[in-house]
């Protein structure tokens, strides 16, 4: 999303510049030349060069609102106790959002104070600020999506056969509840042996990623199954794929879902987070209860022999999105919350 905003208030505004602090990687890519960009390359929370780089950055180009995602907000407030002018917008992004009563506000809520908007990307987010921040201006703003041109850089040839291929875009993580999907799965194949499901997102070569692809090969599930890691040209993907499939046990507002309805694909989801504000039941999508593996399912299955349906729920999310998730949708809102409006 940092570039998303960046991209999209490039061609908005006398300036845009995005800052990455820790680690690059293949969304770099994706930065318009217009945007000015600096990695800084942190070592840690002390590193006194990184933040004279991020400070200079920012008083070289006369920068008045530093967006600070997530863990950013530290250095971000630093800036403005030696940098008084610039102001701290904070986005909100939380992915375990059906889980707050677990969330510590700690540092969050004394750094706070120094924020001049706080926005989040869904209305359970937005209360939590609300109620334990201290920031005057908490607004919810949602995530959105920016077309790619899908000639740009069309690299990734997925597997399996053509117009029977189901996609999840998910990094490799337990809130994206992959062992479900594996579930899913085996019950799909042996129902529709040439459909084939296509996962795309980082492997971050950890447990949970080593436990899921020691259970893909016990279901056997090799050949109709695969993983490709980190992709940057999603667009070429999604234009490859039939179904789109969210079975997350918690979610913000997940782009992955903007991006299966800008490209019009059909899509099942868990009802989590603000997916339910987006798809209507059986109007632009389906939705189903977490882990209820007899009704995903079967309304997979449904998908899967009735093409008439698939095209129907996608061209309407396809509507929906581009109506309300789109960069032009929400940079209206953006910049009237932003000028104080």
């Amino acid at each position: 999303m940092a570039v998303n905003y960046a991209n999209g208030l490039s061609n908005k505004i006398a300036f845009s510049g995005l800052i990455a602090t820790r680690k690059e990687g293949v969304l770099k890519e994706q930065i318009e030349k217009v945007v000015q960009y600096s990695f800084l390359n942190k070592k840690n929370n002390y590193d006194v060069r990184a933040f004279f780089k991020l400070r200079t950055f920012c008083i070289k180009h006369k920068v008045q609102f530093i967006h600070a995602h997530s863990s950013s907000f530290f250095w971000a407030v630093l800036v403005k106790l030696t940098y008084p002018k610039v102001k701290v917008v904070w986005h909100d992004h939380y992915g375990n959002s059906e889980f707050l009563n677990e969330r510590s506000s700690g540092v969050l809520s004394i750094f706070s104070y120094f924020f001049s908007n706080i926005f989040a990307v869904n209305e359970q987010l937005t209360k939590w600020s609300v109620n334990k921040l201290n920031c005057d201006k908490v607004s919810y703003l949602p995530n959105f999506v920016i077309e790619e041109d899908i000639l740009s850089n069309a690299s990734t040839e997925l597997l399996g056969k053509e117009d029977k291929r189901i996609v999840l875009l998910a990094n490799l993580r337990p809130q994206k509840n992959h062992f479900f999907l594996l579930k899913i799965a085996e019950n799909i194949v042996q129902k529709y042996p040439d459909w084939t499901f296509h996962l795309i997102g980082k492997d971050f070569q950890d447990e949970y990623s080593s436990q899921l692809k020691q259970k893909i090969n016990e279901l056997n599930l090799h050949t109709n199954l695969f993983l490709y890691g980190t992709k940057e040209d999603i667009s070429n993907i999604l234009k490859q794929s039939t179904i789109g499939i969210l079975t997350s046990k918690s979610e913000g507002l997940p782009v992955a879902l903007l991006e299966y309805g800008i490209h019009g694909l059909p899509v099942i989801s868990t009802t989590v987070g603000e997916i339910p504000k987006i798809i209507k039941n059986n109007d632009n999508g389906i939705l189903v209860e977490v882990d209820d593996i007899s009704k995903f399912v079967s309304s997979l299955s449904t998908l899967i022999e009735d093409n008439n349906l698939r095209v129907t729920l996608g061209g309407n999310l396809k509507v929906t999105i581009e109506n309300h998730y789109t960069d032009n949708a929400v940079f209206k809102k953006y910049f009237s919350l932003i000028n104080g409006n």
